[in-house]
């Protein structure tokens, strides 16, 4: 039987777990008055927040800063455990609105630990105070290697076309003329506009966003690394492990083997309303 849905913000307690299983969907645009600190026990989501979309891989964490504007799209089951935490809990905050980084076990296992305090707990509840507070303390140094695992956002409807031209083409051998005639741009436009509006080349915006993809695909069931190599438009096995790697420090294969292998199954997931 579900649970029953829960106001996160309405809370009482200043820090507490909640777990969601989510199906294939986009949430509403919605803010938090508490930081977030997200664990993907399976399955990929995708952060967006005003500036970047984020790819959050399985068994990584996030971080989303409170007060953010934000929402989570999922195109696959994904298990997520997420810690709440009231900002005067964490003396020294991750800086920026969102942060995609590696936990490390000590970390993954605090997380899964945590679940058992959920938004109805005790604020007197002394042991989940300390605990809270012990985790709140280590979030710096955990959070301290963050991973470029984002795109950026358009802030242009001729920028906001060229990128969505240039994501569902990714399996193609795609141009940037084709991204300019997509935009109604020059190239040399086009160019210009992804340098000064995204702050990065569209050649750049491209490779990120086949690897960023590759992550999503191998998170699936089934996945396997040569098919997700030409889903992402790779010709060459050996060139797509080499970019692959670069990017992740995992091999795919490597990759592929770590999410097999570490789902750890959560608790009932509690259900949240959703805000919008």
């Amino acid at each position: 039987m579900p649970k029953p849905l829960v106001d996160v913000d309405s809370a009482p307690a200043s820090a507490f777990c909640l777990t969601d299983a989510l199906s294939p969907s986009t949430s509403a645009w919605h803010i938090h008055r508490r930081h977030q600190l997200l664990y993907a026990a399976s399955g990929a989501l995708h952060l967006e927040v005003a500036e970047a979309q984020w790819l959050l891989p399985p068994q990584r964490a996030a971080w989303i800063a409170a007060g953010i504007r934000h929402r989570v799209r999922t195109t696959q089951a994904a298990t997520l455990c997420t810690v709440y935490l009231e900002p005067s809990r964490v003396p020294a905050a991750p800086q920026g609105d969102c942060h995609v980084f590696v936990l490390p076990a000590l970390a993954r296992e605090m997380l899964l630990y945590s679940t058992r305090w959920g938004p109805e707990r005790s604020p007197r509840d002394r042991v989940a105070e300390s605990f809270f507070s012990t985790l709140a303390h280590l979030l710096s140094e955990w959070s301290a290697e963050p991973r470029d695992w984002k795109l950026p956002r358009a802030r242009t409807p001729e920028l906001e076309r060229a990128m969505a031209y240039t994501l569902a083409h990714l399996a193609d051998p795609i141009t940037l003329a084709g991204a300019a005639k997509a935009a109604g741009l020059s190239q040399r436009t086009l160019a210009r506009r992804f340098e000064d509006e995204a702050h990065t080349s569209w050649r750049r915006f491209l490779h990120d966003a086949r690897m960023l993809r590759a992550m999503e695909l191998l998170a699936e069931d089934g996945a396997r690394v040569t098919q997700t190599a030409y889903a992402v438009g790779f010709e060459s096995l050996a060139a797509f492990t080499h970019a692959f790697t670069a990017f992740t420090s995992e091999r795919p294969r490597d990759f592929l083997r770590r999410v097999a292998r570490g789902t750890v199954p959560l608790p009932s997931a509690t259900r949240r309303k959703r805000r919008g």
